[in-house]
């Protein structure tokens, strides 16, 4: 338990460095507000000179009472905890950091990249960092259902505004940027990159195909009964999840045993499990 919560402290704590260092190397000094409240702080630095790591807290307390009164103390001690340590470690490091590029195309892709690393690293660490990520965990409690949309319109508002607030619609268009790199990161850090490949094949020569794959490929595979919904025929439909290198030879066995089988591939982002990888939480 306590090696556990060391390693989470630990992917908290670095997540949230790297969450302050794409904001202050690249997203701010560059005037690009990529939604959630970060943008709003980023507006407000520009526009009034408010410290970023404060305006942050500041914006996220009303979120923070909203928490404790919907979810108890527990979450919103959790949350309260990574919300502090990003906006005190992003005023910190802005004392301190230089400014490596001034081109806005560079600036939304380097900093949606290490912004979205450091929010998958949180999420990993079962952590987050207030804002928009703490809003979708409160108004999931009440609707129980995904609410990336609604976020994905919240965060296109403060793009919004901030191309108003800044007068250059190409500041928006480099943030939407932004938005887009850091939702497609945080998804790599924490699903994986996808080097894995599943098959469902469906064939008059399951059990043949499924041998074949033990024996030839040594990978498992998985046969249930299921049912032509036109036809009403019985057919027994094979799983079977492979590396990228064995995709190829995984088509060979089954065309070569049945010419006329039916086969959907797909991507896996994540196996856990024997012959692949091990969950270790």
């Amino acid at each position: 338990m306590f090696a556990r919560a060391l390693k989470d402290s630990a992917l908290m704590l670095l997540g949230v460095v790297l969450i302050a260092l794409g904001l202050d190397l690249f997203l701010v000094p560059n005037k690009i507000a990529a939604g959630g409240v970060s943008g709003i702080a980023t507006i407000l630095f520009h526009l009034f000179h408010i410290p970023v790591g404060a305006g942050m807290l500041a914006l996220n307390v009303p979120l923070f009472v909203w928490g404790f009164l919907r979810l108890g103390l527990g979450f919103g001690v959790r949350s309260l905890i990574g919300t502090v340590l990003l906006s005190v470690t992003v005023d910190v490091l802005a004392q301190f950091l230089p400014v490596p590029t001034a081109d806005p195309l560079l600036a939304s892709l380097y900093g949606g990249v290490l912004v979205g690393v450091g929010l998958g690293l949180v999420f990993r660490a079962k952590g987050t960092t207030g804002g928009t990520d703490l809003a979708a965990t409160i108004l999931r409690s009440y609707v129980g259902i995904n609410v990336g949309q609604l976020l994905f319109l919240v965060d296109g508002a403060v793009v919004l505004a901030a191309g108003f607030a800044f007068r250059s619609p190409e500041l928006a268009m480099y943030a939407m940027i932004t938005i887009f790199v850091t939702a497609w990161v945080i998804d790599v850090v924490q699903e994986g990159l996808g080097y894995t490949k599943a098959f469902l094949i469906i064939s008059n020569k399951s059990h043949e195909i499924a041998r074949m794959i033990l024996n030839e490929l040594n990978r498992g595979a998985t046969l249930w009964q299921g049912t032509g919904a036109y036809t009403g025929t019985a057919r027994m439909v094979l799983l079977s999840v492979v590396s990228r290198s064995e995709v190829t030879r995984l088509k060979d066995v089954i065309y070569r045993i049945d010419p006329q089988a039916f086969v959907v591939l797909a991507n896996v982002h994540e196996v856990l499990g024997e012959g692949f990888k091990e969950y270790r939480g």
